[in-house]
């Protein structure tokens, strides 16, 4: 089992930036990737950010606003959020692959929720 730990989240002006953290912890795991998603109030959740050993892929979206950055020490990874849209709102869900011997499993945080007033 892994336990994903979010912390960051909260109410910004359009235009201001914000910073989520994410935390993997368990016992006999390594990390395939880990990424953001979100989903907004009546929409489907989708893939914000994602980072693995082959690099970094991001919505279209957020491109040249948002930077997904990995500490493989920690097993954590960040979501730098800048010149934030309204549009952005949403419950931001963090995300891990995470390989065992024999398997792997994909794990979820709690939710975080982004709140950006225009």
């Amino acid at each position: 089992q892994v336990q994903l730990v979010e912390s960051g989240g909260g109410l910004v002006q359009a235009g201001g930036s914000l910073r989520l953290s994410c935390a993997a912890s368990g016992n006999h795991f390594s990390i395939n990737s880990m990424g953001w998603y979100r989903q907004a109030p009546g929409k489907q959740r989708e893939l914000v950010a994602q980072i693995s050993g082959g690099g970094t892929n991001y919505a279209d979206s957020v491109k040249g606003r948002f930077t997904i950055l990995r500490d493989n020490v920690k097993n954590a990874v960040y979501l730098q959020m800048n010149s934030l849209k309204p549009e952005d709102t949403a419950v931001y869900y963090c995300y891990c692959n995470a390989r065992f011997s024999t398997n792997t499993n994909d794990y979820w945080g709690q939710g975080t929720q982004v709140t950006v007033s225009s």
